[in-house]
């Protein structure tokens, strides 16, 4: 059987990247680079022919390696460092704009380790002169490795980072003055993003135009992000086979078309057309920044004319095959990303329900194949989604049966149109007027279908049985030769077995508390089985991301939200709260004002809930004059045999206010003000013995929170200690017979020596 050279290389390229993701996580051990280095020499003398497999993986392996040896060291975190760097990209924020760096030099303090091999790094800037993408400047930077909250079931942007390859994250300094060293040369990508911010269309047409045709998908704003997502049709804004492929059928019909006016003979032998389509179709790949699915649409294309053209014909499984290779080798690091495999194996799927069937005939023919295409492709997207981000969008199979076709036959058509005839006066922009009609329509289309099935996140224990059976029925159905007996049993089995499956019932007369990790700030969800309440929102930053959006999906339920006072790292979330979920009830201590209708917090208040008992120790019930970290909501849970203690930021004074009240020992104690040294005094300390300490702080955070001193006041105590900064979000149960234990989200070596 003729395999051909796109499966070897496509292996190659698949095992160099195994081998460099087996290594460890900067550097491969010496011994895996020995025994590669002797297998290759090993197959190199028994397969001369077969040693370019060897050295495509080994470049793989290579550039894998390279990348993540490059990450910033801990120990330049947080210092100044002087980059010559090209921007790469400029997004703009509402506060602030980000800017993607290549690194060309980087220049450390003296006796600080070297940063020689920074080349990717990821910045903010605030208030700065106006930088655009492809000039060169000298800047200021403080940088710090890559990291991002770890959180249960989350976005884990710092795994996104490394992804993408960026090895370290910061600021951009106002002092020094950053200085530009070398405007931006020529680029028609650019030149065509400028001309587009220059057309007087709506802000909103110009961010789908960048998207659709060049694919700036980073202009997108959130509100368009949250509709693709909830709709399940994030896809329609890739550039992708569709665009690529209009792109080249177009300029082949033109050059047919000229080729037969030119010689009407001998027309149809002229192969410079297939090569115009070619370039044409490489040319717009390059142009819509050679993303994977751009890639990938580029290298079918070219596959596809090949075929078309007479030459020998390859299968589609080679082109696929051949792209995959392709789109790994020029970047490695897409291989960990699930854009790719998303990407990849909704094109395979494609090939194998349509391989071996006649092309539909008629607008009937075309209407059926269009609806069987959806059908089947619908479940086995959703597993993937599931997977890969554990969420569905249950108006994904409806949506796409409309949307589809109408991006495919009204917006890219407009939009490259309008591209191509802006030079005739008013054609140009007729094209895009009418792009931003049907654009009104689909953008219409999509929100009245989320309105009526909306974004759905089911439980962590569902989602893997859900996803294997939908994906089982789309192979029942999309597989050729099972018998329809087959097809209807397993469907029928599928969708009796659904009911039947449901997540383990939360035990009765149990508490699970989870400290999420939110940065400098604060952020407790304690549930029961028909209870749930919040201790503070988190913060809100400078750039206003508040950390509490990313934690669930919008339309949660919480039947109280106690925030312990108006603070920016305490209260910071409330807004987002307030808009994207339902709170039946709000507690702030009198006096502080978080800009939603609440009730006072106050000593004596006690209410329970599934057997759990909540009291509340401080603020006292007048006279309530305190700072605004004194007059803190004092929160005690008690669940059966089990205590836990949340003192907000009040001081040492205030704890020595409501020691009598608290009793004697807790079990787990929050510590007061993030570990600040103004609060968990000695006597407090000695007095609850905790057996358990949580510091709810921010990674390397100006303050340096928790202080020595009180981690030392801790220890001399036997508490075994944890912090959100170290070990991400914390949870625990209270309230069953077993000893506690704390189970941390993020690992860290050396953990059991601290308990």
């Amino acid at each position: 059987m003729y395999i051909g050279l796109a499966l070897p290389l496509a292996l190659a390229v698949l095992v160099g990247s195994w081998l460099a993701s087996w290594g460890n996580a900067y550097w491969a051990p010496p011994v895996l680079v020995t025994a590669l280095g002797v297998a290759a020499l090993g197959v190199v003398a028994w397969r001369p022919r077969s040693g370019w497999i060897l050295v495509i993986a080994g470049l793989v392996f290579v550039s894998v390696q390279s990348q993540r040896a490059g990450t910033l060291v801990a120990g330049l975190s947080g210092e100044s460092l002087v980059v010559d760097a090209r921007v790469l990209a400029v997004t703009p924020q509402p506060r602030h704009s980000r800017l993607l760096l290549a690194v060309e030099h980087c220049q450390a303090p003296a006796e600080r380790p070297g940063c020689e091999h920074l080349r990717k790094i990821r910045v903010s800037a605030y208030a700065m002169p106006e930088i655009r993408a492809g000039e060169r400047w000298r800047m200021t930077v403080r940088l710090r490795p890559p990291r991002g909250f770890r959180n249960p079931h989350t976005f884990d942007y710092a795994d996104w980072l490394r992804r993408e390859g960026i090895q370290a994250t910061g600021y951009l300094r106002a002092e020094p003055a950053p200085q530009r060293l070398e405007t931006a040369s020529f680029s028609l990508r650019r030149y065509a993003l400028q001309y587009l911010d220059a057309q007087p269309l709506p802000e909103r047409t110009r961010r789908w135009l960048a998207a659709l045709t060049l694919g700036e998908s980073e202009r997108l704003n959130t509100d368009d992000w949250a509709l693709l997502n909830a709709s399940g049709t994030t896809h329609l804004v890739v550039v992708s086979g569709l665009h690529v492929g209009l792109v080249a059928a177009f300029v082949l019909l033109l050059g047919r078309g000229a080729a037969r006016m030119i010689s009407p003979l001998r027309w149809r032998m002229q192969a410079w057309p297939w090569w115009l389509a070619a370039f044409a179709a490489v040319s717009y790949a390059l142009l819509a920044g050679m993303a994977p699915p751009a890639m990938r649409a580029m290298v079918m294309t070219l596959v596809a004319l090949w075929v078309a053209r007479g030459r020998h014909a390859p299968g589609p499984w080679q082109g696929w095959w051949l792209a995959l290779a392709l789109v790994v080798l020029v970047d490695p690091l897409s291989l960990w990303r699930p854009g790719l495999w998303l990407s990849f194996l909704a094109v395979a799927w494609l090939i194998m329900i349509w391989q071996g069937r006649t092309r539909p005939r008629g607008l009937r023919g075309w209407l059926w194949g269009l609806t069987r295409t959806q059908l089947l492709l619908a479940p086995l997207m959703a597993a993937a989604v599931l997977l890969a981000f554990a969420r569905l969008a249950p108006a994904a199979p409806l949506v796409n049966l409309i949307a589809v076709p109408w991006v495919s036959m009204v917006l890219v058509p407009t939009a490259l149109l309008g591209w191509l005839l802006m030079p005739i006066p008013g054609l140009g922009q007729l094209c895009w007027w009418l792009f931003d009609q049907g654009l009104s329509v689909l953008i219409s289309w999509l929100s009245l279908a989320t309105y009526l099935l909306p974004l759905w996140a089911p439980s962590h224990e569902t989602v893997t049985p859900l996803a294997w059976g939908l994906a089982l029925l789309a192979l029942c159905w999309g597989l050729p030769g099972l018998p329809s007996w087959l097809r209807l049993g397993v469907s029928a089995a599928l969708v009796m077995l659904v009911p039947l499956h449901s997540p383990s019932p939360w035990p009765e007369g149990q508490l699970r508390v989870t400290v999420h990790d939110v940065g400098q700030g604060q952020l407790i969800e304690l549930r029961s089985a028909g209870y749930r309440l919040l201790y503070d929102t988190g913060p809100r930053f400078r750039s206003g991301f508040m950390p509490l959006t990313t934690l669930w999906p919008p339309g949660q339920h919480f039947d109280r939200v106690i925030v312990s006072h108006a603070d920016n790292d305490h209260a910071g979330g409330v807004a987002a709260l307030s808009d994207d979920h339902r709170v039946a009830d709000f507690l702030a201590p009198q006096g502080e004002t978080i800009d939603v209708d609440d009730d006072a917090c106050m000593s004596g208040q006690t209410w329970q809930r599934d057997d759990v008992t909540y009291r509340l120790l401080w603020p006292p019930r007048a006279g309530n004059d305190f700072s605004p970290n004194d007059r803190s909501c004092v929160l005690e849970v008690s669940v059966g045999t089990h205590r836990l203690l949340i003192t907000g930021d009040v001081t040492s004074s205030i704890e020595r206010r409501f020691l009598l009240e608290v009793g004697g020992k807790v079990d787990i104690l929050l510590a007061g003000h993030h570990g600040s040294r103004s609060s968990s005094g000695v006597q407090f300390v000695r007095e609850v013995s905790p057996e358990h300490v949580m510091f709810s702080a921010g990674r390397d955070n100006a303050f340096q929170h928790p202080a020595d001193e009180v981690v030392r006041r801790f220890r001399r105590q036997g508490s075994c200690l944890w912090s959100t900064a170290q070990d991400g979000a914390l949870r625990v149960w209270l309230g069953g017979d077993e000893k506690l234990e704390v189970t941390p989200m993020r690992e860290v070596p050396g953990r059991a020596e601290r308990c």
